[in-house]
């Protein structure tokens, strides 16, 4: 075997900034307790529009994380992704000044930018003027920006990189990351979050299909249910320090989990019936590239869109994949609870995962009680159980699919 293929990912760091808390162990408190936070939309210019419910991460300053001088450049999104990164490097232990710059990355991912920054800039230009127009909005509301800002505080000049696409690039730019780490980079500083709550943002997404229009907070995001009728928003998101394995190891850093194995397909938006087939082949990707028997899957992150067509495909594939095993695995879908934060929300699914691995603890579903498909799905209380290899799913609204394996690490819970 060459030495490009026995470089290996492994997470060193977590760093989460979610609506059911800020900073790893509130947010998997909550999440394990299977607290459910959605609420009806408060922020300003909101409260009007048929989109009702979401989840927000409430009470967040951005000064108390992020220096003033980069929280005046960014818009919410990056300022999620800004704290999150700096809560991952802190929990690494990671000191820039220990490596090479050049041997530390940054790879995000993001659906919708800065809409927030960007929308109170055009309503100054066209409500003022444009000498009432700051520079900034020429890279605040950019897909690239969160990259780009944490890589700038950080210091970090290795090869650096942004996923713009759909859900499901949460996970695909752990799969760059992981792809850097094999050909030389040290480490990488990866993740996502969103920030689509903003009047301009809502609007869009009331083009969703898909989207919940429900009122109830309880009852408006219900996957794997014959009362599932939607998704709920979310903003968020969650930053993982992704590290070569030996160099952690030298190190010492605390090795949390191995990025084991990715896949990825694309089926399309012609009808959700078609991501069975290219949701299973994703699966299959993975595990192949993880080495992986469908039976060793302890655990599974659904990635629970609470579309009807959707989950029964999801849970087809499910079954397609892992064989006779899915009838026994454990599935949770912890987004119920919290919203889906577009790309940040499958990168909240594995923080939650690696945590998960951890505790040898399955985090139930909120708010969900009776299932309507063929799935082991974990509701009510969380469930104990040995983990070791968890499988986490991601699919976009947009037809992409994502499937990540991860193992257990040799860390020891906190």
């Amino acid at each position: 075997m060459s030495a490009h293929k026995r470089r290996r990912a492994v997470v060193t760091g977590l760093g989460v900034i979610a609506p059911n808390g800020v900073g790893t162990d509130a947010f998997w408190k909550a999440t394990k307790e299977g607290i459910g936070v959605l609420d009806l939309i408060s922020r300003e210019g909101c409260r009007h529009l048929p989109l009702r419910v979401a989840g927000e991460v409430r009470g967040f300053d951005p000064t108390t994380m992020v220096e003033e001088r980069f929280v005046v450049q960014t818009d919410r999104f990056t300022h999620f992704a800004m704290a999150a990164a700096g809560l991952a490097l802190k929990d690494a232990e990671f000191d820039i000044a220990d490596r090479s710059a050049f041997g530390v990355g940054v790879v995000t991912a993001s659906g919708s930018g800065g809409g927030e920054f960007g929308q109170r800039e055009l309503q100054r230009l066209w409500g003022q003027g444009p000498s009432f127009v700051g520079p900034y909005q020429s890279i605040a509301w950019f897909y690239a920006a969160s990259t780009g800002q944490i890589s700038i505080r950080g210091g970090f000049k290795g090869p650096c990189g942004v996923v713009c696409s759909d859900e499901a690039g949460g996970l695909d730019a752990l799969a760059h990351a992981c792809r850097g780490i094999r050909g030389g980079t040290h480490a990488v500083v990866v993740g996502s979050a969103e920030a689509p709550l903003a009047p301009y943002s809502m609007v869009c997404q009331l083009g969703y299909p898909e989207v919940s229009l429900a009122d109830d907070p309880e009852r408006a995001y219900l996957p794997f249910t014959a009362d599932a009728r939607g998704f709920v928003p979310a903003e968020g998101g969650a930053m993982l320090m992704v590290e070569e394995e030996s160099a952690a190891r030298r190190r010492g850093a605390r090795d949390r989990a191995l990025l084991a194995g990715h896949a990825a397909t694309f089926t399309g938006t012609s009808g959700w019936e078609k991501s069975r087939q290219g949701l299973a082949h994703a699966i299959r990707g993975a595990l192949e590239e993880a080495r992986c028997a469908p039976e060793e899957i302890d655990v599974v992150f659904a990635d629970a869109l609470g579309v009807p067509e959707a989950d029964r495909a999801e849970a087809l594939a499910i079954a397609d994949a892992l064989g006779p095993h899915a009838a026994r695995v454990p599935v949770t879908a912890p987004k119920a609870g919290i919203g889906r934060a577009y790309c940040g929300a499958p990168m909240l699914d594995c923080a939650a995962a690696v945590l998960a691995m951890e505790h040898d603890v399955v985090p139930p579903t909120p708010n969900v009680t009776e299932v309507c498909y063929d799935l082991d799905l974990v509701t009510g209380c969380a469930r104990s159980a040995e983990l070791r290899t968890a499988l986490v799913l991601s699919r976009g609204l947009m037809g992409s699919n994502s499937a990540l394996v991860l193992r257990r690490g040799t860390a020891e819970p906190s």
